[in-house]
């Protein structure tokens, strides 16, 4: 079975829409969602409605919590202009996501098994953002037992392989491909790249996929929100 593996999507329908017909036409016949669905200035009530009606496996990630928890006067802007928009339907949908998903030989974490926050396979230091050394993600992972554990978060594309022969894999993002954030240390992600991204595992094999869709629609509508951070991102990859 083609299993594809979908994280970050952040409200960017016209971008969910052109990776799930690219995996479709690879011949993906089961699609999973590492969480972070709908926060952004994009589509948030239209994504979660594509979503809740195809029914997939999906964890929550941060943003769901922090929509479902947060006081709206805490809430980051994307958090903020998304949570408005959002029924008490599709507030449910998310409330009921699970935080972590053991599936088929598969772990499904959106930061790490035990934070959400946290990236799995880069480490933020004051210096900035670089690559986690396989100690630091044989940490992370600690004592789970799947050949294969599957994150998001840091919308960055990547795969380790332990020693033991585990491995880690983020797909990268499919709706946003850079963006700055402050923590635990200020740091910034920078695709330089504005398609949609996401992978597809097969016979424990995993493939990293980028596909073009109508990016400067998505910065369009991000333009006229008043966001021209995200637009940057979308329009070029790179906030």
């Amino acid at each position: 079975m083609k299993t594809a593996i979908l994280s970050d999507i952040h409200g960017n329908l016209p971008a969910l829409e052109a990776v799930v017909a690219n995996a479709e036409a690879q011949g993906c016949t089961r699609f999973v969602n590492l969480g972070d669905v709908v926060s952004g200035p994009l589509w948030p009530a239209e994504t979660a409605d594509w979503l809740i009606a195809r029914g997939w496996p999906t964890i929550a990630g941060n943003h769901e919590r922090q929509l479902l928890t947060l006081a709206p006067a805490r809430m980051g802007a994307s958090d903020g202009f998304s949570r408005p928009l959002l029924s008490e339907a599709q507030l449910g949908w998310m409330a009921a996501l699970p935080g972590t998903l053991a599936l088929d030989g598969l772990f499904l974490c959106h930061g790490t098994p035990a934070n959400d926050l946290e990236h799995f396979l880069e480490t933020v230091e004051a210096e900035g953002l670089r690559r986690a050394t396989p100690r630091e993600v044989a940490a992370r992972l600690g004592a789970r037992s799947e050949p294969i554990t599957l994150c998001g978060h840091s919308h960055i594309a990547g795969l380790l392989r332990l020693a033991d022969r585990r491995s880690v894999a983020n797909p990268g993002s499919v709706g946003l491909q850079g963006f700055f954030d402050d923590y635990p240390y200020p740091y910034a992600v920078r695709g330089d790249d504005p398609r949609a991204r996401y992978a597809i595992v097969e016979g424990g094999e995993v493939t990293f996929h980028a596909v073009a869709y109508d990016h400067a629609r998505a910065a369009a509508k991000a333009e006229r929100e008043g966001r021209d951070d995200w637009a940057r991102a979308l329009a070029t990859g790179a906030p």
